[in-house]
């Protein structure tokens, strides 16, 4: 007899993921031309250099590290199904364990990429790699980073090696402590930067560890989705319904502690400046419109007033306004600090600078920003692809008890 815990994870029940539908190719084809046009602009950013983009030595994190950031946290999130099967006994989620593991090493991947070619000296990588300063927080992220990946190639073992199921809850605790540590970490880089006034906070930490979980489960249901529908097969209600509750819990969390770290600034004086500047300056659509409004607002409308009768329908749109909503969110944090004036020296009043504490800086991305930032999307979307098709990690029809349909 087979113990009914591990047959859930039995070989048996997975297949290599090759649909023959149209929305798959287009799908693919879309990837591999974004990913082509990433590669010709980081050709060009790297032989022209960061002048042709809209990065300046004010703001030298632009468009390219909004998009890495995000695909960096959604890759945190993306593990939440593998964590409610594993963890959290949720049997609904227990036949995507495999693919939500996948989805969050390519998004990982994807996001560093984009980080790695936008940084202007990729072939430098290998000294970054092995050379550490241990006071600097990015020296840890790559540790966090690297360490994610193979733990999460460690989970994947344990889930398809039927002699190892014994211990997929233990890699699973593991995975889950992990990915809080890496959300914190990549939050505490904006939250240890003294040397910009807006930020300098310990919000950064939970407001990133919340934002993961919104758009790392808008990521899950669309792929979800996506494989059911071009499977022809039937989503189960229950791990619809559970997505859904999910996400409203989740984008509520993210508005909490956004609400926190802007009344924090406004309480503080010195912070008046720059929360004008977010709130009803240069950055201030970006904030009411697309992370209050289409990210928060009318994704929690949808989910408790359900003026959309079909609930996949309904889960897709709030799916996608959470990912807006959450790249909106990272833009005015990543871009909005940046164009701020800084304290070069605090305590002292500046006569005349025509540096950083000058003014708020503009900031316009160009198209080979907006091409390597997609190219990451794409990257990642050409990996979990490559990996679906080689690996059995698509779950034939399940019914929402998790047995064979």
């Amino acid at each position: 007899m087979t113990n009914p815990a591990n047959d859930q994870y039995d070989n048996h029940r997975y297949s290599t993921f090759k649909p023959n539908h149209w929305g798959y190719y287009l799908l693919l084809v879309l990837a591999v031309l974004f990913a082509v046009f990433a590669a010709h602009s980081a050709y060009t950013i790297e032989h022209a250099g960061h002048h042709i983009t809209g990065m300046n030595n004010h703001i030298v994190w632009g468009l390219p590290h909004v998009f890495a950031i995000s695909l960096i946290v959604a890759a945190s999130g993306a593990l939440n199904g593998a964590s409610m099967s594993s963890l959290f006994g949720n049997k609904a989620y227990k036949p995507y364990a495999r693919l939500s593991i996948a989805l969050a090493i390519s998004l990982l991947i994807g996001g560093l990429l984009v980080l790695v070619l936008d940084l202007g000296r990729p072939d430098r990588l290998i000294v970054a790699m092995t050379h550490y300063n241990f006071r600097s927080i990015f020296a840890w992220n790559i540790f966090l980073y690297t360490g994610f990946i193979f733990i999460g190639i460690f989970y994947l073992w344990m889930l398809m090696e039927r002699k190892m199921n014994r211990y997929v809850t233990k890699a699973g605790s593991l995975a889950f402590v992990w990915r809080i540590i890496l959300t914190s970490g990549t939050g505490s880089i904006f939250g240890f930067l003294v040397g910009r006034n807006a930020l300098d906070t310990a919000i950064m930490a939970p407001l990133f560890i919340a934002l993961s979980l919104a758009m790392g489960t808008a990521i899950l249901a669309m792929a979800f989705i996506a494989m059911a529908h071009w499977q022809h097969q039937q989503f189960g209600a229950a791990l619809a319904e559970s997505l859904e509750k999910l996400l409203l819990w989740f984008l509520l969390a993210v508005f909490y502690f956004s609400i926190v770290h802007h009344l924090t600034n406004l309480y503080a004086s010195e912070h008046h400046t720059i929360e004008r500047h977010i709130l009803s300056g240069q950055h201030s659509v970006m904030f009411w419109l697309g992370h209050v409004l289409l990210g928060v607002a009318i994704p929690v409308t949808l989910i408790v007033l359900r003026p959309i009768g079909s609930i996949i329908k309904r889960l897709i749109i709030v799916s996608i306004l959470a990912l807006l909503g959450g790249a909106a969110l990272v833009y005015v944090v990543v871009i909005g600090s940046q164009s701020t004036p800084q304290r070069i020296f605090p305590g002292h009043e500046i006569v005349s600078s025509n540096f950083g504490d000058a003014g708020f800086a503009a900031y316009s991305a160009s198209v080979w920003e907006w091409g390597l930032g997609l190219g990451g999307i794409a990257v990642a979307v050409l990996l979990s692809l490559f990996v679906l098709r080689i690996l059995p990690f698509s779950p034939v029809a399940m019914s929402d008890d998790g047995n064979k349909v």
